[in-house]
């Protein structure tokens, strides 16, 4: 029982449905390993993909991972059940451009402001 513990299997769901896995990994892996086998098995049909591990979040049980977590650590214990697989969500979240900064910074210049007295 101890040994079905050290290893779990995960899935990742991306954003339109599909997956990539399931796939067994060490309870000492680190999220950002994951990250970085999310990177590399993504499809290459699809659009807009991951470019660093910086654009992945991972979300497990309503919870954004973070890189310096184990996979151990960020079980739930209702996925610790023997023989099943667990399903983190994947989002892309591509880092803003300087354009878009740009239009942001200058959106929030703009604003007009009352005071009363």
């Amino acid at each position: 029982m101890a040994g079905n513990q050290d290893q779990f299997e995960i899935k990742f769901r991306l954003t339109d449905g599909s997956d990539i896995g399931p796939k067994s990994f060490p309870a000492a892996t680190s999220i950002a390993t994951l990250k970085e086998s999310v990177l590399a098995q993504w499809p290459k049909d699809k659009e807009n993909g991951p470019k660093t591990i910086k654009d992945v979040k991972l979300i497990n049980a309503g919870k954004i991972l973070e890189n310096n977590r184990t996979v151990g650590e960020c079980q739930s214990p209702l996925c610790d059940t023997p023989d099943t697989v667990t399903t983190m969500h994947v989002v892309v979240q591509h880092p803003a451009t300087e354009k878009e900064k740009k239009a942001a910074n200058k959106a929030t210049q703009n604003k007009c402001m009352c005071v009363i007295l």
